[in-house]
């Protein structure tokens, strides 16, 4: 078993992916790109999942877990197109949604990492040439 395999949030987005998949097989016609849009991000999940848990913890880890939570939104957002355009059912869509909650959840925490903005030597210098630059505009 791979180390990927032994979370919860991986296995629960398998289960979305095959509720996803067993969904999809019933959309055709006007709601075929609907369908690849959400077979695309709702495979992105575990993808993304299983990748980022392979990598030491570091920023790097962390992007992926927001890849990852990032195609569990779009997949949420996609299920409400379908109950808009009547593709599916409130009830169908809500039962995807409910696990998705709880993917979510999951990511939101695994990707929470404090925020700081710092300005790498090369943003310094970047903003150096570019006020240098601003001023000679100026003298002409």
């Amino acid at each position: 078993m791979f180390d990927h395999e032994r979370l919860d949030v991986y296995r629960v987005s398998m289960t979305f992916v095959a509720w996803a998949y067993r969904l999809c097989k019933r959309l055709k016609g006007f709601d075929r790109h609907a369908r690849d849009q959400l077979l695309r991000s709702s495979q992105s999940i575990p993808l993304n999942i299983a990748e980022g848990n392979g990598k030491p913890p570091s920023a790097d880890r962390n992007r992926f877990f927001r890849i990852a939570l990032g195609s569990a939104l779009e997949c949420a957002a996609t299920i409400d197109v379908l109950i808009a355009c009547e593709a599916i059912d409130s009830k169908t869509g809500n039962d995807g949604k409910r696990l998705l909650v709880r993917i979510v959840s999951m990511l939101v925490k695994m990707s929470s990492v404090p925020m700081q903005v710092r300005e790498s030597s090369e943003y310094a210098y970047a903003y150096e040439y570019e006020n240098e630059y601003d001023n000679d505009n100026e003298n002409e």
